[in-house]
């Protein structure tokens, strides 16, 4: 669905695969591997398209004939790679734009970034399972245990970290979803 989605949006901008490349700064194979669903974009690659089209990325999975209920199954899933393909996160929610509510699984001592960013939204993430997630947020730890919650406002730069032995499995929600 991605695919179908981000060459409607560059034909309707009227870019070729070369044009929309460069722009977003992607190679024109990938891109057309993307909107043919041969590969899934990792967010880092979604940011930058959303970037060039104007859009978050949430809009980026719209569907316009999305139910009044949407009832999210395992392996129906969309899935998202992080940067760096570390982490990968299930889409919770339909593509509506409204709320963005992820699933992810943070291996042992993996981090989402190498550094913190920032985007407009309010974050919060729940942790599922697993060891306790760290959360950096403006370079303070915040220590989050299975069972806890942290929320903050993602205009400060943020990145989870899993320092433990563990798996961590976590839920993220932002809102409003973010480019």
């Amino acid at each position: 669905m991605i695919g179908s989605q981000l060459r409607e949006l560059r034909t309707q901008r009227g870019m070729s695969l070369r044009s929309l490349a460069a722009e977003a700064g992607l190679s024109p194979t990938l891109l057309s591997q993307v909107e043919r669903g041969v590969t899934e974009p990792s967010l880092a690659t979604l940011r930058k398209l959303a970037g060039v089209f104007g859009e978050s990325v949430a809009s980026l999975f719209e569907d316009r004939t999305a139910p009044a209920v949407w009832v999210s199954r395992p392996g129906e899933r969309t899935l998202l790679s992080g940067p760096h393909g570390i982490v990968s996160y299930e889409r919770l929610t339909p593509g509506n734009g409204q709320l963005e509510v992820l699933r992810a699984v943070l291996p042992p001592g993996a981090a989402t970034s190498t550094k913190p960013w920032a985007h407009p939204s309010t974050e919060c993430a729940f942790v599922v399972s697993g060891g306790v997630l760290t959360v950096d947020i403006s370079g303070s730890d915040h220590q989050v245990n299975p069972g806890e919650a942290v929320t903050f406002d993602s205009r400060q730069p943020h990145r989870y970290l899993n320092r433990t032995l563990e798996p961590v499995v976590y839920i993220v929600s932002v809102n409003p979803p973010s480019p």
